[in-house]
């Protein structure tokens, strides 16, 4: 049996077994079976870069590699941010209960992109956290699946139809596009450019 994610609501530890939503469990899936002309099944490989190697499945790795081209393994490197400054790596959130304490609005949730959707049942303990989210409660923390370099946010809620989930995503930064100048226009006749030459005709889209 899976280790359970413990929240702790008023007091009370609540252990959820979060089950993941995805396409195939929504929509289904189809396999698709390639076969060769005398029929039998084709599998994927890889083509090396001196253009004649095939690599099969399983025949390729990730490695970390020092600068000097040697081989490194994980647990003799240390991570650091764009400065150079030291992580603290983050713990999985199933080591140990999570108490729920910090409420989110609806326009914080909105502000992430979701990515993995749980549904949880939280059982007759979980009773008063599941009111909670039905009266429109949105509690908020971070989670980490097995532990790493930084945590997910994480989002408890329910829908219109009373069932509670887990939603994690990351907080989206968005890239506003307008069409204001960033300069202020110069007096005409003080600029040598021509000034018909590249306008734009908005008419014309």
């Amino acid at each position: 049996m899976a280790k359970a994610l413990v929240f702790v609501h008023d007091g009370v530890e609540v252990p959820v077994d979060p089950e993941k939503v995805d396409r195939g469990k929504l929509y289904g899936w189809v396999d698709t079976l390639v076969l060769d002309e005398t029929g039998r099944p084709c599998e994927m490989a890889t083509l090396a870069s001196d253009g004649q190697t095939l690599i099969g499945k399983g025949g390729t790795a990730l490695a970390q590699l020092s600068v000097d081209g040697e081989w490194m393994d994980k647990p003799s490197l240390t991570p650091v941010d764009a400065q150079g400054a030291l992580i603290t790596p983050v713990k999985s959130s199933f080591d140990a209960p999570i108490t729920l304490d910090r409420e989110a609005s609806v326009d914080d949730f909105l502000a992430h992109d979701v990515r993995l959707l749980y549904t949880i049942d939280a059982g007759e303990v979980g009773a008063a956290l599941v009111a909670a989210l039905r009266a429109g409660t949105i509690y908020t923390f971070p989670y980490s699946f097995r532990g790493g370099l930084q945590a997910d946010v994480g989002f408890l809620l329910a829908n219109d139809a009373g069932v509670p989930f887990l939603l994690v995503g990351e907080s989206r930064v968005a890239q506003l596009v307008g069409l204001n100048q960033s300069v202020g226009l110069e007096e005409e006749g003080a600029s040598g450019d021509d000034a018909d030459g590249d306008d734009l005709d908005f008419g014309m889209m």
